[in-house]
């Protein structure tokens, strides 16, 4: 390309130069999540994963994309861009793991108004951080920069994901019989579901997104920029250490309607509200945007990010297995047979 052609693209607002500062400074993010299994690509063009398939019978692949919604606003908003990509990473790798798959590798995609290398650096080193937690390798990605589409300060980002599991060990509704036990592993607050009713109700309410908030035990805006729990590396241990039926990421929709996706139709889920105290977040929303307890739970997880379905003979085992692993877990109802439904019953304390 010819100095004029660089200098009528930058005059256009897209500028290489700034692009690739921001690949030499995320290189050293990306390095952190190195496994044995990539292949070097000195072309940059493609990620490479050699799967070593003698390590398995049947190895099947899975794949899952997400992004992470209008959470990104408020971290535009706050300025504040180091957490987001690790909301990003759970929302992929917490669906993979359902199916009982090990997390392999992510790619990502930036699209934004302007590139800001530093800022780009801490998108991607929040990736990066996702993926060490849930021990796959960021093996590629793309920044697009896209001038007159998005302001400068604006961006958005969403991930691919791919994982593998033998083909005689995938959970599912299929594995899920009456008597089971079903299993809350506690959020760590909205983690990326529900931000534009957050958003509203921050608006309409008022809110200052800067200001302390005793009963929050932080600053507002922080509290809701808190990053999503990664429970890919949980789940797998729960796998290997006591019979696992089936897995239910809690994401948009709730914990009931979530959790339906994970039975078959000849069985219910009766979960009990009593088992739990949700995040004072939740509270905190509902009263300042008078939203009603339905419209609560079928929106947020309300404080269960991740629910297993184990047999009854596992679930005290499944419980200190997660408390080795300082996740917060407790019994949260048991399956009987039905037509494929999850229920919460009772009141929370």
């Amino acid at each position: 390309m010819s100095e004029g052609a660089t200098t009528a693209y930058a005059a256009a607002g897209v500028d290489i130069a700034a692009g690739e500062r921001a690949v030499e400074l995320m290189k050293r993010h990306v390095a952190r999540t190195h496994r044995p299994e990539i292949v070097s690509d000195a072309s940059g063009f493609s990620g490479l994963f050699r799967l070593d398939v003698a390590k398995y019978t049947a190895p099947v692949l899975a794949t899952s994309t997400d992004g992470v919604g209008t959470k990104v606003m408020l971290a535009q908003e706050l300025d504040r861009h180091d957490t987001i990509g690790i909301d990003l990473v759970a929302m992929v790798v917490d669906d993979l793991v359902v199916s009982g798959a090990e997390p392999l590798f992510l790619t990502d995609y930036i699209a934004c108004g302007s590139v800001v290398p530093e800022r780009i650096a801490e998108i991607v080193g929040g990736i990066a951080e996702g993926c060490h937690q849930a021990g796959c390798a960021l093996i590629g990605g793309e920044t697009a920069e896209h001038p007159g589409a998005m302001g400068p300060d604006e961006y958005d980002l969403a991930g691919a994901g791919t994982g593998v599991v033998e083909a005689d060990a995938i959970l599912g509704p299929d594995r899920v019989r009456a008597g089971d036990v079903v299993i809350a592993m506690a959020s760590s607050g909205p983690h990326s579901n529900g931000y534009s009713l957050i958003r509203r109700i921050v608006a309409d309410a008022g809110l200052d997104l800067r200001a302390e908030v005793p009963e929050l035990g932080g600053v507002l805006g922080e509290v809701l920029l808190t990053p999503t729990r990664i429970y890919a590396k949980d789940c797998l241990a729960l796998v290997d250490s006591v019979e696992v039926h089936a897995f239910a990421h809690i994401t948009g929709g709730g914990l009931a309607a979530n959790l339906a996706r994970s039975l078959p139709d000849t069985v219910d889920a009766v979960l009990d509200r009593a088992t739990w105290t949700p995040d004072p977040v939740f509270g905190f929303l509902a009263e300042h945007g008078r939203v009603s307890r339905e419209d609560m739970e079928s929106t947020f997880n309300m404080g269960v990010g991740m629910v297993a379905v184990v047999a009854a003979d596992s679930a005290e085992r499944a419980l200190a297995v997660l408390a080795e692993r300082n996740v917060p877990s407790w019994v949260l109802g048991s399956v009987v047979p039905g037509s494929g439904r999850a229920t919460l019953t009772g009141e929370h304390p």
